[in-house]
């Protein structure tokens, strides 16, 4: 009986719908990771950014702070780079939490039960940030069918595959860090680079440890 009701429940998703249009000018990505570079930080390591991730009608959700999930005002400026995810790579099954509670699973829904869950969260760049929220969002969804997403895959999916909005997203992205990572080589030399790449590497190193080795150290 449960698994005649979660595929049931799977062909409903299915059926939702089309999406509308992705409309960069009024901000709305419709199943959309979003990425924008984040101000200063970016300037020096221009591979991390903040994230979010859009709703069936384009809104984006964001977690910004302390238990505080945006909706409909990404933080940290306009989306630079997004990809669009397909609802049909959703896959749903008994032991889903929504399917317990006798509750259809949608994407909107288990969107909106991870801003339920993240608005009681304190935020923390190192333990507790953006990209926990949107791994949160597609493990519920049982994205590409697994719910081992992180912020390391993450990251990872969005800078191999995530699409440019236009030449002014590029421009914004990369003209800061080029010229601050210039000015600082002109003034520092290699030394400067040399404590910039360390910096970057410890950074990425963290995440990597507290994702793999130390699983409840990033909180999911």
């Amino acid at each position: 009986m449960e698994f005649e009701a979660a595929t049931d429940v799977e062909k409903l998703f299915h059926q939702t719908p089309p999406l509308e249009q992705i409309d960069p000018r009024k901000a709305r990505f419709p199943c959309c990771i979003v990425w924008t570079p984040l101000p200063l930080v970016s300037w020096f390591l221009p591979f991390i950014g903040h994230i979010g991730i859009g709703r069936e009608d384009g809104v984006i959700l964001d977690f910004a702070g302390p238990h505080f999930v945006s909706v409909d005002h990404f933080n940290f400026g306009s989306v630079a780079r997004y990809i669009q995810l397909s609802r049909d790579e959703c896959s749903l099954s008994p032991k889903n939490e929504a399917l317990e509670s006798n509750e259809m699973i949608t994407w909107d829904s288990a969107l909106r039960n991870s801003t339920h869950d993240f608005q009681h969260r304190s935020y923390s760049l190192l333990t507790c940030n953006c990209h926990c929220f949107v791994a949160n969002c597609l493990n519920r969804l049982c994205y590409a069918g697994h719910r081992r997403w992180n912020v390391v895959n993450l990251a990872a999916l969005i800078f191999f595959r995530g699409i440019w909005v236009d030449r002014i997203a590029v421009l914004k992205s990369f003209l800061p860090p080029v010229s601050v990572l210039g000015l600082g080589f002109l003034l520092g030399g290699t030394n400067f680079l040399a404590v910039i790449g360390g910096f970057g590497l410890a950074l990425v190193g963290w995440f990597l440890v507290g994702t793999y080795c130390f699983r409840n150290l990033v909180r999911l």
